[in-house]
């Protein structure tokens, strides 16, 4: 894998994840696309350069959209950016 490769996250999926989060737990989003627990991260990311988990602990309960593409502005959270690639 090229340096370029490494900074630059793969697209798990070209759409959301619906996901329930939970209040009071602590997520780790993938931003690197390459674990295999999607959207959550496995710690695949050790292979990439930069590339680390967003971790957030979830203020309520809530179905969520969380991001697929790994190219959305407001990460975990998706925004529609995978409608343009």
């Amino acid at each position: 894998m090229s340096d370029t490769a490494a900074d630059a996250p793969v697209c798990a999926q070209k759409g959301p994840y619906k996901v329930e989060l939970l209040a009071g737990y602590r997520y780790a989003w993938c931003s690197c696309g390459l674990s295999k627990w999607q959207p959550f991260c496995d710690g695949s990311h050790t292979s990439t350069k930069g590339l680390m988990p967003v971790v957030f602990t979830q203020e309520k309960d809530q179905i969520a959209m969380l991001c697929g593409c790994k190219q959305s502005a407001k990460f975990p959270f998706c925004d529609g950016t995978h409608k343009k690639l």
